[in-house]
């Protein structure tokens, strides 16, 4: 089975539920801290592409900087690959990948599509 990474903030209640359950149900994964590694624009591309989602269909509407500096403005879909590496806050949370497939885990029990794994 291929490596599961979570893409984690730690002061997500949100991304430690998700953490949570993996560790609960004992499901081997990599924890991508990835305010402090950021995705590069290759990664980026590639989580979207398992997603299935467009960049600006990521970004957190409700962080204080997208009100500060982004809301209400016309971005062109490709400015927001770099916006969201430089950036990284922005990205909704927590996305979890695993092989060809990404999910956002809102709400945790989402692993459970993407792992196979019954609830508990």
């Amino acid at each position: 089975m291929p490596e599961l990474i979570i893409y984690h903030n730690g002061r997500c209640s949100k991304s430690r539920g998700a953490l949570e359950l993996l560790l609960e149900h004992n499901i081997p994964h990599e924890v991508r801290w990835y305010l402090a590694d950021p995705l590069n624009k290759k990664e980026l591309r590639t989580l979207l592409k398992k997603l299935g989602m467009k960049a600006s269909a990521l970004v957190r509407k409700t962080e204080p900087l997208y009100k500060e500096q982004f809301a209400g403005k016309d971005i062109p879909e490709k400015d927001w690959l770099t916006i969201l590496t430089e950036n990284p806050i922005l990205i909704e949370r927590p996305i979890v990948e695993l092989g060809d497939k990404a999910i956002i885990a809102r709400p945790a029990e989402r692993l459970y599509e993407l792992t196979g794994t019954p609830k508990a």
